[in-house]
């Protein structure tokens, strides 16, 4: 990629803060006409297609953000960008552009991602340290989300380590200045200044339930494999794993008693196919010879979908006869419709602009009730 000048980057910034732009239209829309620029002035026009109005991200409002970036000591990475993290490029849900405080030049190591529960067991913060720094030791990078338990436990080790500290990557569900948990606030500044710390919200923003799932796609894009260290059912670690196993990614998790609920997240994992392991050395033999190929038999199937097409349509599909409130697969509106995928990916896009449409995990979508 070669340089982007300053009003292009910005008008990159004031694109993807717009209303319903996601990572998927924002793509759509670069590729669709070339520049940010030109996306931004087509947007009204795309929106009124899918019928409403449009107001584009005031350009104060993105000034501002950008001064917070710099006043915080953080900068923009863009997904086209050379010291964008390679494996998380490859989602189709990959951040179109993160802030990041640190070394970006971490996300070329590799990196193991290290999850678990909040409220964590002695037992299992004890393990979760031996497993980040022995795996640190290794020469991997730790990465994880900064949350009180296994996380904390994670990073912790993984700065500790014989590397001089730096070893982690810590991915959070806030603006890149806002530091939560509020007792991990020293730990996130020594997150940002030994290691990398990356986010996805805009400065300012504090961290809402919704955040987190987001994050966790991050974390699980960033790393070549997932351990869950220990994990209720339905926790956002198990989230985690999913994503990766979606990915493609190695999916692991240390086996617990079957007594005790905190574990039993981990054994579910186990149970459907997740790599057991007891030892940063099972860990290290699974990832050593990564090769896109996970040996773990844990599958999320991935959408069938291209979410960038090779052409592009002038005219979109009309799909009013099949989309409803529930979520379908994008290449099932493409069989049902027999529309090619250009003209389902612009009927789509107009929708989505005009506030009419909401993108799922694995390439489903679905309107708004």
């Amino acid at each position: 990629m070669t340089a982007l000048s300053q009003e292009e980057a910005f008008a990159r910034i004031r694109l993807l803060r717009s209303p319903n732009i996601g990572p998927v239209s924002y793509r759509q829309l670069l590729r669709r006409f070339g520049t940010a620029r030109a996306a931004l002035d087509a947007l009204p026009d795309l929106a009124g297609r899918g019928g409403a109005g449009y107001r584009i991200a005031p350009e104060e409002r993105v000034a501002r953000e950008v001064a917070a970036v710099r006043a915080a000591g953080a900068r923009y990475l863009f997904a086209d960008g050379a010291d964008y993290p390679a494996l998380l490029a490859e989602l189709d849900s990959a951040p179109p552009i993160l802030t990041c405080r640190g070394d970006p030049a971490l996300v070329a190591r590799p990196c193991v991602a290290v999850v678990g529960a909040r409220n964590a067991s002695a037992a299992a913060v004890k393990l979760a340290r031996q497993f980040a720094a022995d795996l640190a030791e290794a020469g991997f990078v730790v990465v994880s989300g900064l949350a009180r338990g296994i996380d904390g436990a994670a990073h912790r080790a993984a700065l500790a380590g014989p590397h001089g500290g730096g070893g982690t990557i810590g991915v959070i569900a806030s603006g890149i200045d806002i530091a939560y948990p509020p007792e991990h606030l020293d730990l996130q500044e020594q997150v940002a200044g030994e290691g990398l710390l990356l986010a996805e919200q805009p400065p300012g923003t504090e961290p809402l339930a919704r955040h987190f799932p987001s994050r966790n796609r991050i974390i699980a894009g960033l790393a070549a494999g997932t351990l869950v260290v220990e994990a209720a059912p339905k926790s956002g670690s198990l989230i985690t794993a999913r994503l990766a196993a979606e990915a493609g990614r190695e999916v692991m998790a240390v086996p617990g008693s079957p007594l005790e609920s905190r574990s039993q997240g981990c054994n579910q994992l186990i149970r459907e196919g997740a790599t057991l392991v007891q030892s940063a050395e099972d860990v290290i033999e699974l990832l050593s010879g990564f090769d896109g190929a996970p040996r773990s038999r844990l599958r999320e199937a991935p959408s069938g979908y291209a979410a960038l097409p090779d052409d592009l349509a002038d005219d979109p599909a009309d799909l009013a006869a099949l989309l409803t409130t529930a979520p379908v697969a994008v290449d099932e509106l493409i069989r049902q419709s027999g529309e090619s995928p250009a003209a389902v990916q612009l009927a789509l896009l107009e929708l989505e602009l005009a506030g009419r449409l909401v993108r799922h995990a694995a390439g489903r979508v679905s309107l708004i009730g």
